[in-house]
């Protein structure tokens, strides 16, 4: 069973575009893209700097496109499950046939500016906690205030809240954890703090006009498989504010019985979530069109099994 993954924020880096554009038609695609959403992608991807793809109005429909543009290089993956990790829900929701490839960023642009407006409310932001136990963590950042925004799996958990709460926490790190590392995001992202772009959010979302999805769908909220168009979309507008939980997303792959992943461009975080959570299953991460052969093998491989 092949599972494709999209990651979320915090994976782009500068210029990580560049390659991709040199891809046939890759250009005017992006090019196209940008036109419907009023964002230039094609600047922000191969010539921003890290400060300017840093925010979130540009960092969420860059991940999103670069996510959509991978796969279609990728061609048909056959995939039997898709997800996504925060942001990447869109994605995996235009993989399943939920969202047209432009519905999908205009709302994703829609939420990457909500996301930053409710971020400019409150000086907020994430760290990751490298080490520790999970149970022991997730009191120890109630205790300071802070919520577990994401539950990666593999012991990883991420806090969020203000930043005041992220200075203590550098200071008074739960049992266990080694180091506390701040992610490249501008806001507590599913959180509370994130209260205000639902609403909005909510908004875009009615003129979306979803389909069921063509193959598995597994959600962030809960990690269970969702098999109707309009529930993923009321999921992916709620999940703004609510914690992902990757790490039930990995148990659900698991239980689906899951033997091959492979995760689309920005790739790596998610395959390495999941080669320390989902032993034996093979991964790969397209992080430049040099890995398209190698995942084209691996569906290949997938598909004659």
């Amino acid at each position: 069973m092949l599972v494709l993954v999209a990651p979320g924020q915090g994976a782009q880096t500068p210029g990580f575009l560049t390659p991709w554009l040199e891809l046939p038609g890759a250009a005017d695609r992006v090019a196209a893209w940008s036109d419907v959403i009023g964002l230039d992608l094609v600047h922000y991807g191969t010539q921003a700097d890290a400060d300017a793809i840093r925010d979130t109005a540009v960092a969420q429909p860059l991940l999103v496109a670069a996510g959509l543009l991978s796969a279609a290089a990728l061609g048909d993956t056959g995939a039997d499950v898709v997800a996504g990790h925060s942001v990447g829900e869109i994605t995996a929701a235009a993989f399943a046939g939920v969202l047209e490839d432009t519905a999908a960023l205009t709302l994703v642009r829609r939420r990457g500016q909500a996301m930053a407006e409710a971020a400019a409310i409150t000086e907020t932001g994430m760290s990751a906690l490298l080490g520790g136990d999970p149970d022991v963590s997730a009191a120890h950042l109630a205790k300071l205030g802070l919520t577990p925004a994401n539950v990666n799996g593999a012991g990883q958990i991420v806090a969020a809240g203000t930043m005041e709460q992220l200075a203590a926490l550098n200071e008074d790190m739960p049992e266990g954890v080694r180091k506390v590392v701040a992610l490249k995001v501008a806001g507590a992202f599913h959180t509370h703090h994130m209260a205000p772009a639902v609403e909005k959010l909510a908004e875009a979302a009615k003129s979306l006009s979803p389909a069921d999805p063509k193959v598995t769908y597994v959600s962030n909220k809960d990690g269970r498989a969702v098999h109707s168009g309009d529930e993923v979309v009321e999921r992916l507008v709620g999940q703004v504010a609510n914690p992902v939980r990757w790490d039930l997303c990995m148990e659900t792959f698991k239980e689906l019985g899951a033997t091959a992943l492979i995760e689309v461009c920005p790739g790596g975080t998610l395959t390495g979530l999941a080669k320390r959570a989902l032993p034996g299953v093979k991964t790969l991460a397209l992080k430049t069109p040099d890995d398209l052969d190698a995942a084209r093998e691996l569906i290949a491989e997938h598909a004659s099994a």
